[in-house]
C-alpha cells in the first residue's frame, strides 16, 4: 500500500536549477535516480514572465520544458525543499545574468536565501560554482570541489578547495564534474535518508 500512496506524500522535494546548455546525461540521471527514492523533482529557472520556457541541452540539444520559477518564491515554499542543485554545463553562467548591474541576479538571490537555511542541502557540481561569483561569501571558508577549470575561481571566492570527486561540508555537497552526477546524487540521498 505504501508505494501507491507515496506519490501523494513524497519523502523529499528536490529543486534543480535549469537553463539552456545543460548537460543532458546529468539531468536525465537525476530524473530517474531521485524518482527511485520517491523524491519529488522540480526544475526551476527564470521564466521571464512566460508560463514556461523550453531549454536545450549542450551535447544533444535535447529539449526540456520548465514551468516553475525560483523568482518570488515564498519562504514557506523554499523551506519545503530538502535539496537544491546547481547543475553542470552552462546553466550557472546563464543564470548569473542580471539586467541591472546594481542588483544581484535573481538566481543568486535565491541561492543566498537557500544558503541561509541550513536544513536545505545545497548541491553544486562542476561549473555550477559560477553562480556564486556575485555572492562569494556563501562559500568563503567552505570545503568544496569544482571542475578543474574553476580551481582559480574557487580560490578567488575564498573557498577551501579539496581535491576529491565529491566533498561534503555540512549542508554543502559538491562534485567535480557532470560525469560525477551519480556521486553527488548518492551523497544527497544518503544525507536525506538519515
Amino acid at each position: 500500500m505504501e508505494s501507491q500512496n507515496s506519490h501523494l506524500h513524497p519523502k523529499h522535494k528536490i529543486a534543480i536549477l535549469i537553463e539552456s546548455d545543460f548537460y543532458e546525461n546529468e539531468i536525465f540521471y537525476y530524473k530517474y535516480r531521485f524518482a527511485e527514492e520517491d523524491f519529488e523533482l522540480h526544475f526551476l529557472s527564470r521564466l521571464w514572465g512566460q508560463e514556461h520556457l523550453t531549454f536545450y541541452g549542450h551535447e544533444y540539444k535535447a529539449p526540456m520544458d520548465c514551468r516553475e520559477s525560483f523568482e518570488n518564491m515564498s519562504d514557506e515554499e523554499l523551506n519545503s525543499y530538502s535539496a537544491i542543485i546547481i547543475p553542470s554545463g552552462m546553466v550557472a553562467d546563464r543564470l548569473r545574468y542580471t539586467e541591472d548591474i546594481n542588483k544581484l541576479p535573481p538566481a543568486v538571490e535565491f541561492m543566498k536565501r537557500a544558503f541561509a537555511q541550513k536544513n536545505i542541502i545545497k548541491g553544486i557540481i562542476c561549473h555550477g560554482l559560477w553562480l556564486l561569483a556575485p555572492a562569494t561569501e556563501l562559500v568563503k571558508g567552505r570545503k568544496l570541489v569544482c571542475h578543474n577549470n574553476l580551481l582559480g575561481d574557487a580560490k578567488a571566492y575564498g573557498a577551501v578547495y579539496v581535491n576529491n570527486d565529491v566533498v561534503i561540508d555540512n549542508d554543502l555537497i559538491t562534485a567535480r564534474a557532470g560525469d560525477y552526477a551519480h556521486l553527488l546524487a548518492k551523497e544527497i540521498i544518503k544525507q536525506l535518508n538519515k
